[in-house]
């Protein structure tokens, strides 16, 4: 394959539709948590305030600057994200960064979206912008059950 032809493979409609259509871009206001992550490669920064309610996130938001994958990622996780559990959030971590540096499968549903990003595999230097998303959220959740627990 040409580099041409995997650059639009890696960018495709609906990548870029993901990228255009991230839910809850708005930060929320009194999170319990606020937890923000940047890619020290290409600069991409994700900002994720969370609330929860018995073990579950029940109110997210996200301030997302970065590429085109690092936002799809983040429509993904952000349309996927409310009502689940902090084990849900760090199998789902685990399982794309697997995915994108091992071969592993596609992260388990509701995060099974994320297998739009598996051209990226061959882009190891896009996995820290693609990666934020989930990570900074599973900081969030971690803290925020840190805190009930103080």
């Amino acid at each position: 394959m040409s580099g041409e032809t995997d650059l639009i493979k890696l960018y495709s409609a609906r990548i870029l539709a993901l990228a255009a259509e991230i839910p809850h871009l708005e930060r929320l206001d009194a999170p319990e948590a606020t937890v923000k992550k940047r890619s020290p490669l290409c600069g991409s920064t994700v900002t994720v305030d969370i609330k929860t309610e018995d073990g579950r996130i029940s109110a997210f938001g996200q301030d997302v600057k970065a590429c085109a994958l690092g936002q799809a990622a983040a429509s993904v996780v952000g349309s996927a994200v409310i009502g689940t559990t902090r084990k849900q959030i760090e199998t789902a971590r685990d399982q794309l960064k697997a995915m994108l540096k091992k071969d592993g499968p596609v992260p388990d549903a509701p995060f099974d979206g994320l297998e739009v990003l598996l051209p990226a595999r061959e882009y190891k230097n896009r996995h820290a912008s693609i990666l934020l998303a989930l990570e900074a959220t599973a900081e969030a959740v971690e803290q925020a059950e840190q805190a009930r627990c103080a």
